[in-house]
């Protein structure tokens, strides 16, 4: 196993500005944060923020509830203290009920409203540990017929490599071979809270983000959400080592990160000018745009990503639609965010360069 610190609440390198833990009273557990939930932070737009994220993998109920005892199996020891804290029932969790994640208690960000983008970039992304878990569970997945082959849940202990930059797995259970793959650290979640006093559950993402699972936002990339209250009340978790388009087993590799993020807001006018009227998330990395669709039927997150990018190109570089549906045909991969949330993912990579100098 690669000799990684692990980053326990407060220790370590800490880059932002503000730093929000994730221990019990800083987050929630299966539920995401609606308008009626306090802020635990506020803060100006532009401030780089420091979140501790909590993997679910090794504290369900599962799998013992207890990550000391799931993780000692693997000769693991260093097992962070938030993540016994929030399986030793410090935070309300009823399994079944509520979704699998620990989310973050919302970071009110001033001036942000309605009508407005709030703009998450991603700076850095911690390892807090050096190992993560990729389960199939009660029978959930791409394949639900056919796996978990016995009982309701198969995990899988994956560490990383001497140099922390790969994840390995046995090619069989308990055997000494084998494969090793590149991180690509993440936040499946991230999001702002919805209208009302209803916390929605955790797993299926939405025009709020949340669950999303685009594994493009890595270090350097934005991801803009439509602000649905004052405030937008950001939200992140779901930390992920590495993650293939799909998701298909049900998780990716699973593992806790420390992860800063700069919050700012788009005004509405400006968001407008720059990519027209967003219904839902749209990312952007150093090559790309990524317009995004999400519904429970694949095929209609397919069309929905597909009006969404013909929508972008007509509203930030001035294409006419039936030439962007063309471009989009002939220059553009659409890719499976993942299959496994209830509602389905799609987002399209548009490359920037293709329109030189156009646009804002």
């Amino acid at each position: 196993m690669g000799e990684l610190e692990v980053l326990q609440p407060g220790s370590g390198p800490i880059r932002g500005s503000a730093y929000l833990p994730s221990t019990a009273d800083h987050v929630l557990w299966g539920r995401l944060p609606c308008a009626s939930d306090d802020p635990v932070l506020t803060v100006e737009p532009g401030t780089e923020i420091t979140f501790d994220t909590v993997s679910h993998e090794g504290i369900l109920e599962d799998q013992g509830r207890d990550p000391k005892a799931f993780f000692g199996q693997y000769d693991v020891v260093g097992v962070l203290d938030d993540a016994i804290e929030i399986a030793a029932g410090e935070v309300p969790h009823t399994f079944g009920v509520d979704g699998p994640h620990v989310v973050s208690r919302p970071v009110r960000v001033e001036g942000a409203r309605p009508g407005d983008l709030l703009a998450i970039t991603v700076l850095e992304t911690l390892p807090r540990v050096p190992y993560g878990v990729i389960s199939n569970r009660h029978g959930k997945g791409a394949l639900p017929g056919e796996y978990p082959r016995d009982g309701a849940v198969f995990s899988a202990f994956a560490d990383l490599d001497d140099a922390g930059t790969h994840g390995r797995l046995p090619l069989t259970v308990g055997g000494p071979a084998q494969v090793a793959f590149p991180l690509a650290p993440f936040l499946g979640i991230m999001g702002v809270a919805v209208a009302g006093d209803a916390r929605p559950h955790s797993v299926p993402p939405g025009a709020h983000g949340g669950n999303i699972d685009i594994n493009l936002l890595t270090v350097g990339s934005t991801l803009y959400l439509p602000v649905q209250v004052d405030g937008a009340l950001v939200y992140v978790g779901d930390p992920h080592f590495a993650q293939g388009d799909g998701e298909v087993s049900l998780t990716a590799m699973e593992a806790s990160l420390r992860a800063t993020l700069r919050l700012d807001v788009v005004p509405h006018e400006d968001a407008v000018r720059r990519f027209g009227e967003l219904a839902g998330p749209l990312a952007e990395t150093a090559e790309h745009l990524v317009p995004t669709g999400m519904d429970e039927d694949l095929d209609r997150a397919v069309q929905d990503c597909v009006r969404a990018a013909i929508a972008l190109l007509e509203s930030r570089y001035g294409m006419e639609p039936r030439l962007a549906y063309a471009y989009l045909s002939a220059a553009t991969d659409f890719n499976i965010s993942q299959v496994v949330d209830v509602v389905k993912g799609v987002h399209a990579r548009i490359r920037k360069d293709d329109f030189g100098t156009l646009g804002p």
